[in-house]
């Protein structure tokens, strides 16, 4: 656990170094104008949070102050906190209290890469409090212990056997209570949690709600609190670490290759492949980039994951930007699963259907993956609802839908049915003529008909010719995605939904196939595909 009391005042120092302290930030409170956020001299100087700003100008005539920007500094944040992913690949934001100065880190099966806990704690405060932050640590068996001895107690590394002599001298507000619950406790007499401990737990609960119970549960390691990472799992990584940092994007590719075939024969050596690829460029400046990429199918070949990543990268358009050089590069794979070794001899298949995935990646990775799309097979025998279209990359093929082989079907299909006028010899007998879009087709030859009826289950719902879009988040150095075009069809109407359908020829050779809709009285005739 890593705790910055002063991250807002710290943060913006580092933005602007002509700001020199006291410094103070506010906000509009109740029509009133309150202090969110004081840097270490205007602390010392008798300054706190939430007090009135023209009483902290009076205390301290050079006072400089700022409105707080909390979108800035929670965006700040967050990229200081992934950057934390450099000395443990599962980093998470506390935001119970509030949205920045507070950083969880996963240190399981990692310190010792360090020399050790404690010197894995020592290192990470020490770079941090020598760029200007002040900053407290601690290393304990539970997040609330760790964040309990972070804010109220020396940096130190607490070990299982200590956890509850250490807990035990520190106040009640260590642990992550409410100021409710905090003055009830007090007034009780119960000002540490030594003496909350031994206390009767149903009382409390009656008086003080479950989340007393829960959160002293927490701290002492009797009820699991999970972390949420804010970066994508990684199951297993590769990472280089450069003396002096790197700054253009070739050199960039060049590590990759390196760490994706040190990647693949990890994987190799254990029989696993992935689908998700993840290389996180970690700036001097304490940032860090991200780029992901798919595949199709399980794979650890490292030429092909190169060419992803550098197809990938064409689609910053020159917003790369290392800032003051890069000193760290992690190569990450999630969503794995077995993958075999390939025998390549007189006996392999060689299909195509691997190099054709290849393909779809790469190409998804360079002009994005909804430029890419596959026909998925419904379950419906509606026509326009028989199939849609999804990614390449997200196709997953289903032997148990498949349309009949014996039933013809036109190659295209109008996005809607278009009303045309039709001519019979009878009522209810085949088509003779046509005319569609202001032109008459004579019909020659005609075929059919073919009844499909409603479906009533999907009353009411609109036809998708494509999964709903869901945008994502832009990665640095992206442009936001732009949502694809879906056409406002209409709904399903299962009163007006028999059809009967005809194949027809007209004099020069083309092909149509028409519907009547309805069944007697009144009938309406649409074309709805075209034949090869």
């Amino acid at each position: 656990m890593l705790f910055l009391p002063t991250w807002p005042t710290d943060c913006l120092k580092r933005l602007d170094r002509q700001l020199k302290g006291p410094l103070v930030l506010y906000e509009r409170i109740k029509g009133g104008l309150r202090l969110a956020a004081v840097d270490a001299e205007a602390r010392q100087a008798g300054l706190s949070v939430g007090q009135n700003l023209a009483d902290a100008r009076a205390m301290v005539p050079d006072l400089v102050v700022r409105e707080i920007d909390r979108p800035l500094l929670e965006a700040v944040f967050a990229d200081f906190a992934d950057w934390h992913s450099n000395a443990s690949p599962l980093v998470a934001v506390m935001s119970h209290a509030s949205a920045f100065g507070d950083l969880v880190l996963d240190i399981t099966g990692v310190a010792h890469l360090f020399g050790g806990e404690r010197a894995m704690l020592r290192l990470l405060l020490t770079r941090l409090r020598d760029i200007g932050y002040t900053v407290a640590g601690a290393i304990a068996p539970t997040i609330g212990a760790a964040w309990a001895v972070s804010h109220f107690a020396r940096s130190q590394v607490v070990e299982p056997a200590d956890l509850e002599t250490i807990l035990d001298t520190l106040p009640v507000n260590a642990l992550r209570l409410s100021e409710t619950q905090i003055a009830g406790l007090n007034q009780m007499g119960l000002k540490t949690i030594g003496q909350l401990r031994p206390r009767e737990r149903k009382p409390l609960q009656a008086r003080f709600g479950l989340s007393l119970l829960e959160r002293l549960d927490q701290a002492l390691g009797l009820l699991e609190e999970r972390m949420m990472p804010r970066l994508p799992i990684a199951e297993r990584y590769a990472e280089r670490r450069f003396v002096d940092p790197i700054g253009l994007m070739d050199d960039v590719l060049m590590t990759a290759h390196d760490l994706a075939i040190q990647l693949a024969i990890r994987l190799e050596a254990e029989g696993l492949g992935g689908q998700a690829f993840h290389l996180f460029l970690y700036r001097v400046d304490h940032k860090v980039m991200s780029l992901s990429v798919n595949s199709a199918r399980l794979t650890r070949d490292p030429e092909h994951i190169t060419k992803l990543f550098s197809n990938r990268s064409e689609r910053l358009e020159g917003e790369y930007d290392a800032g003051f050089g890069i000193d760290m590069i992690r190569l990450a794979v999630s969503s794995m699963g077995e993958l075999d070794a390939v025998q390549l001899g007189a006996f392999a298949s060689q299909d195509g259907t691997e190099d054709l995935d290849q393909l779809h990646d790469r190409i998804s990775s360079r002009l994005g993956t909804l430029a890419v799309l596959r026909t998925q097979f419904v379950q419906s025998h509606v026509p326009e609802r028989a199939a849609r279209l999804v990614p390449a990359l997200a196709h997953v093929p289903t032997a148990s839908v498949r349309p009949p082989l014996d039933l013809v079907r036109p190659l295209r299909l109008l996005p809607r049915p278009e009303l045309v006028a039709i001519n019979a010899e009878v009522p209810d007998g085949l088509p003779a003529s046509m005319i569609w879009r202001r032109v008459g087709y004579r019909l020659v030859k005609a075929s059919g008909p073919e009844r499909l009826g409603a479906e009533w289950w999907r009353s009411g719902q609109r036809l998708q010719l494509v999964p709903p879009h869901v945008p994502k988040r832009p990665e640095p150095g992206e442009k936001p995605e732009q949502p694809p075009y879906i056409p406002d069809l209409v709904l399903l109407d299962p009163d007006g939904m028999t059809r009967d359908y005809y194949n027809a020829e007209d004099a020069e050779g083309r092909r149509f196939w028409i519907y009547r809709e309805g069944l007697y009285g009144e009938t309406r005739w649409y074309l709805h595909g075209f034949f090869a």
